[in-house]
């Protein structure tokens, strides 16, 4: 038998036994292996691919489908009509697709494809390869499909291409013909319009062949250092010379959903080990005005390695790269693609938050198509937090600010539209950036202020542990939230990921009776929420936590607010809520305050305050 055909059975017989650890879970698997060959003139490239596909679940497949990415760059796309269809399009795309040549399009072209060695009907539509097997895949079994294609390299629009603003000659992302997903809810065989993607965890084997004047570097474990050198080799063992004018780069990624590459001829390669034993790549292309930046980077991500580590669960990987390349900066399995030309700041920002889908995307791999919030948003909230660890200065309480702000900006456009949308079907990229990032990131930070930030954190850690390398749902999360809480959370994702319903508290009135303080509470918003209480007078404060009847329990530790009383539950369904405080009060002025630690995504905040002069 073929030994990467052996290699990858064994490999899906064990991860079988792995995925089974949660009953009634499934996904597939696949071992893939690629050898592309690189005309650096032409910009095309002509592979092959060898996929063993290890058919985990419990139907009997009879077609596939393949992602055909790079059909996408292209004039008349439907990437294209559907930005032009945007009241607010993302110039990247619509400027540059528009102007597109021929010779500056993209396209990737399947020329054969065979199921076991016996030929596949097979269809090209737009960006999707719709396959018709010869026999059917049963559950359980395995299938080997051969393929031959072509591809050509797009000048740079949105994420992969050549010639980027910052002169990188080749990203190459999403660049090959890439089987889709097939989970629980059957195929996802989406059309490539703008965003996010969705793939099968597998094992890569890579091998490109390009000019000598290149030096690449992706996704995975370099097997040839002494070949190629340019900084990769080991200085104690003498190069091997490659034959001829090309060279051969050879790369194994285990247990990813993806593969990443890029290349260029004036590429400075910083290889630095951290402190937890990753192997960090540094690829740029220096200029005097970046060089300060780049050389400072390495120490930075070394010291967010050993944060992220600890706060958000081991990376798992021996190697990750950060590479100058793309439009902005983009996630991919063991890497980054990023433009380079930045200030510090702005180099250590953007290198931290795509370092950090590492763990929201590439270790815990949502379909981000589905569930973009909680990619963006979980990475935005995460990222946030190791930034304001690098970069000291703000209270812990208050680094999502900006997501905050955000959000809020996008109740007050009327533009707001439910988690639970696809991201390509967002009406305006307005909506989905404010969707993903800041209200998908307001979500963990507001979760901390219903169960604790203590059990928030549990949270995190427990969700990495238990769905890594799988593909987690909102429901998933939830019950790992709801476990490490004591308490029902199922009302908060209906409310926050389902519905545009905001939440808005305030303090109708306050007064002193012979029986003690009344404070008299109102829901003006439509989304109930649990009320933290704060009534200060001088120095002295009491806190209290009035717990929303359908949470079932109540935080039991928090340490941004130690609760010193719980009070009756709300019932959801009430709008108004009396809170007596019985005892003798010193005269002088009482503070009332909603939500002291501004973690409520409260819409109105002019309510929240509240104050009551006592006199004699």
């Amino acid at each position: 038998m073929n030994r990467p055909i052996l290699i990858a059975i064994l490999l899906c017989i064990a991860w079988k036994g792995f995925a089974q650890v949660n009953p009634g879970y499934w996904q597939q698997r696949i071992y893939c292996q690629m050898e592309v060959d690189m005309d650096h003139v032409r910009h095309q490239y002509q592979g092959t691919q060898r996929l063993v596909y290890q058919n985990q679940s419990p139907d009997t497949l009879r077609e596939l489908y393949y992602h055909l990415y790079p059909n996408a760059f292209q004039k008349g796309s439907e990437m294209d009509a559907w930005s032009n269809r945007l009241p607010d399009p993302d110039s990247r795309i619509v400027d540059n697709l528009l102007n597109l040549q021929p010779e500056d399009e993209g396209f990737l072209h399947v020329r054969s494809l065979t199921m076991n060695g016996l030929p596949a009907s097979f269809q090209e539509n737009r960006t999707i390869l719709e396959v018709i097997l010869p026999e059917p895949i049963p559950p359980g079994r395995s299938a080997v499909l051969d393929m031959a294609f072509i591809g050509q390299v797009p000048i740079q629009t949105r994420r992969s291409g050549r010639d980027n603003a910052e002169g990188v000659d080749y990203s190459m992302c999403q660049w090959y013909p890439k089987i889709c997903n097939y989970d629980r809810k059957g195929w996802h065989a989406n059309p490539y319009v703008q965003r996010e993607f969705y793939g099968v965890w597998g094992d890569y084997d890579v091998t490109i062949h390009i000019d000598t004047s290149f030096i690449l570097g992706g996704s995975g474990y370099l097997q040839n250092p002494q070949e190629v050198g340019c900084g990769y080799e080991d200085p104690t063992r003498p190069l091997v010379n490659p034959t001829g004018s090309r060279k051969s780069w050879h790369f194994l990624a285990p247990n990813v959903h993806d593969f990443m590459w890029a290349a260029d001829r004036d590429y400075t390669h910083i290889r630095r080990t951290m402190q937890n034993g990753v192997e960090a790549h540094f690829l740029y292309i220096r200029t005097e005005e970046n060089a300060a930046a780049w050389e400072a980077l390495p120490t930075y991500m070394d010291s967010a390695f050993l944060y992220i580590d600890q706060v958000f669960g081991p990376y798992p990987y021996r190697q990750y790269s950060f590479i100058q390349g793309g439009d902005g900066g983009m996630e991919y399995a063991m890497g980054t693609l990023i433009t380079g030309n930045r200030g510090l700041r702005s180099l250590v920002g953007v290198s931290v938050h795509e370092l950090m889908h590492s763990w929201y995307q590439m270790i815990l791999g949502t379909n981000e198509s589905l569930f973009a919030w909680m990619d963006e948003g979980f990475t935005s909230y995460a990222s946030s937090i190791v930034k304001n660890h690098l970069f000291p200065g703000n209270s812990p309480l208050f680094a999502h600010q900006g997501s905050y702000q955000g959000y809020f900006g996008l109740v007050r456009s009327g533009l707001e539209e439910p988690l639970t949308t696809h991201a390509d079907h967002f009406l305006s990229n307005f909506s989905y950036g404010n969707s993903a990032y800041s209200k998908g990131a307001v979500f963990l930070h507001q979760l901390s202020y219903i169960i604790g930030q203590e059990a928030l954190d549990r949270t995190l850690l427990d969700y990495y542990h238990k769905w890594q390398f799988k593909h987690p749902t909102v429901e998933d999360f939830i019950r790992i939230a709801e476990h490490q809480s004591d308490q029902e959370l199922d009302w908060y994702q209906e409310y926050w990921v389902n519905t545009t319903r905001s939440i808005d508290y305030g303090v109708d009135t306050a007064f002193l009776s012979g029986d003690g303080l009344h404070i008299l509470l109102r829901q003006v918003g439509h989304m109930p929420m649990p009320v933290d209480l704060a009534i200060q007078q001088d120095d002295q404060v009491l806190r209290i936590t009035i717990p929303l009847d359908i949470q079932r329990g109540q935080k039991t530790m928090d340490k941004y607010f130690t609760t010193d009383r719980i009070a009756d539950d709300w019932p959801w369904t009430y709008d108004r809520y009396e809170l007596v405080l019985p005892g003798q009060w010193e005269n002088g002025e009482i503070l009332i305050s909603i939500d002291p630690t501004q973690r409520m995504a409260d819409v109105n905040r002019d309510n929240n305050l509240y104050t009551i002069q006592i006199t004699p």
